[in-house]
């Protein structure tokens, strides 16, 4: 990720969203900054009672994506962080998460927003976790284009039948 040609999103009228956060409980440290950044995005958007549910790891976000989807929720948003290691077991996480999320969101017609760090290093992660010092927050950007994607599908009327 270069951090470069990010979009500036205007969100309106989106105070009454349900919004879910999940979030993975792998990298203590990168998580609380993802949560954190989600959490305030959340606040300046005007939604000040999210659903927030943690889960293991990051392989689990999409399951739990698709129940929360399924029970009335405008958008989910699910956090993690996976950080290459010296086995494949990187690349089949990273390729399930992804998979998965993006696949409840094309089912269900839900917004799930993408907040799941894949990185090489910890330093990475921790560079993209919205903690002082960091260069992006991802936590926040997830919200915002997942509550940005709700407030569009709203403007969606019915097709004729």
């Amino acid at each position: 990720m270069s951090g470069k040609g990010a979009p500036e999103l205007s969100v309106r009228n989106c105070a009454d969203l349900r919004v879910a956060v999940i979030a993975a409980q792998w990298h203590e440290k990168v998580m609380d900054g993802l949560v954190d950044g989600a959490l305030r995005a959340l606040h300046e958007l005007g939604i000040d009672e999210p659903t927030l549910l943690r889960v293991p790891g990051s392989f689990e976000l999409p399951v739990v994506a698709k129940v929360l989807a399924g029970r009335g929720y405008d958008a989910v948003v699910a956090l993690g962080v996976v950080i290459r290691g010296g086995t494949p077991h990187f690349d089949y996480v990273c390729q399930g998460v992804t998979n998965g999320l993006t696949q409840v969101s094309i089912d269900t017609g839900v917004p799930v927003g993408f907040g799941v760090l894949t990185c090489d290093t910890e330093e990475q992660a921790l560079d993209r976790a919205g903690l002082e010092g960091s260069n992006e927050d991802k936590g926040h950007e997830a919200v915002t284009a997942a509550v940005a994607t709700a407030a569009t599908l709203r403007t969606v009327s019915e097709p004729w039948r």
